[in-house]
């Protein structure tokens, strides 16, 4: 049962209280709002240097979705089996008509996110976030890991189940990567900035 207690919402959800709490966060602008396994949190949007790698899969993913398909990059999606409103890099998903929210969507409907390491976030990219997709069904995640430890990697991650993906390949930056069906495009990681 939700009631408002002054400014307030009590509910016996933690998602719902998560989510209300989410909408209401007042951030500044060019920063986005997700919650990552139960803690909210506020960080800027991607600096220009990020795009430099998210840019050329987002051209190749262009030339191989279907036409009512789209790419976003603000788009939040919901995981709440794990506490997680999220914003991936990328997101590919069909094109909603007619959302059920006009704040996020629920993220079993994308098809593939990508993300791209930074230095303060290199964890959750790698670990919080790869298992609320994997939980939420997302067939594929391509994490493009500046910061690995072994070096700037790229690694496709594939067949969920639970909160477990199965990595089905991983490169080093320079070296090819293919996508799989429904998208079947090799990115080419040699376009990838060295840092």
């Amino acid at each position: 049962m939700d009631e408002f207690e002054g400014d307030y919402l009590l509910t016996d959800n933690e998602w719902d209280e998560l989510v209300w709490v989410w909408k209401r966060t007042d951030a500044p602008k060019g920063c986005k709002v997700e919650i990552i396994e139960g803690l909210i949190t506020v960080a800027p949007y991607s600096a220009v240097a990020h795009h430099r790698y998210s840019a050329p899969v987002q051209r190749r993913l262009y030339s191989v979705i279907p036409d009512d398909w789209g790419i976003f990059q603000t788009q939040s999606i919901a995981v709440p089996a794990r506490l997680g409103m999220l914003v991936p890099d990328l997101l590919v998903m069909p094109v909603q008509e007619h959302p059920e929210s006009d704040s996020y969507l629920p993220a079993a409907l994308a098809e593939l996110v990508v993300e791209v390491t930074s230095k303060s976030n290199a964890r959750h990219d790698r670990v919080s976030k790869a298992a609320a997709y994997a939980t939420a069904g997302i067939p594929l995640y391509l994490l493009i890991d500046r910061w690995a430890p072994g070096g700037p990697t790229a690694t496709l991650y594939g067949e969920p189940k639970g909160d477990v993906y199965r990595v089905l390949s991983a490169v080093k930056f320079g070296d090819p990567i293919k996508l799989p069906a429904p998208f079947d495009v090799t990115i080419d990681t040699g376009e990838f900035p060295v840092d």
